[in-house]
């Protein structure tokens, strides 16, 4: 691992713990303007998403009914009963999504954004050190009066992500601040990620407060309304 990697992932609870584990349970309340947008306002509002954290799986639960869940991984997504009977699901989900930014989402659309995003950022930056990723650094910025060193990381092709290529920044105490990548599903612009008020669950450090804002083509961040928001409220590694 390069320098900045391997001081990001000890910072954050290092690989040899990380690697101790094999599924996280988190329970959150999601929220932001992109729900209004797709129609489903409400959806997930209070919820917990288990994932595998070294293969790409996610299910939410509940999901739009108490004894239902999600099956999410990068080539099928589903919505079954807690018993595992499929009500509904679609392979190569990807494609599937609409072109235009206002048009709304189905329930497997929303199954498939919320499974690879929340494996996405609650797996970085430990997955970084997988094979088929590749990381470069940036030269460092400085926002909110800290010098934030950067790493832009491409994806391998089997991950399913917002893209390919995404930011990482990284404050002096290794600690991710502040995440940029193109959401490609919504089809709207780039968009800048700040994860903060960071607790430790199980010897990780997992921040507790996400809030995610649209990113200028001239690098302004736009923070009159969140996209998206993610607050934890627990989180079990096992």
């Amino acid at each position: 691992m390069g320098d900045l990697l391997s001081t990001a992932v000890e910072a954050h609870g290092g690989l040899d713990r990380y690697n101790q584990y094999s599924s996280a349970t988190v329970h959150f309340r999601l929220g932001g303007s992109l729900w209004r947008l797709k129609g489903r306002e409400g959806i997930l509002s209070h919820a917990a998403v288990r994932l595998d954290l070294h293969r790409q799986y996610a299910s939410h639960y509940p999901f739009t009914a108490a004894q239902l869940r999600t099956s999410f991984t990068a080539e099928r997504v589903a919505v079954e009963t807690v018993e595992g009977e499929v009500k509904a699901e679609r392979s190569h989900p990807r494609a599937s999504f609409p072109s235009d930014v206002r048009a709304p989402w189905d329930d497997l659309h929303v199954a498939y954004f919320a499974g690879y995003a929340m494996w996405t950022y609650l797996t970085s930056p430990f997955t970084f050190a997988s094979d088929g990723f590749k990381v470069v650094e940036l030269p460092a910025v400085t926002e909110e009066t800290e010098p934030w060193r950067r790493l832009r990381v491409t994806f391998p092709d089997r991950i399913a992500t917002h893209c390919r290529e995404q930011v990482f920044y990284f404050g002096p105490d290794g600690l991710l601040r502040r995440h940029d990548y193109t959401p490609e599903v919504i089809n709207a612009g780039p968009a800048a990620h700040y994860p903060s008020a960071y607790q430790e669950f199980d010897g990780i450090m997992v921040p507790t407060r996400r809030r995610v804002f649209r990113l200028g083509k001239d690098g302004t961040v736009s923070r009159d309304s969140a996209l998206v928001t993610i607050d934890v409220e627990s989180v079990l590694f096992i």
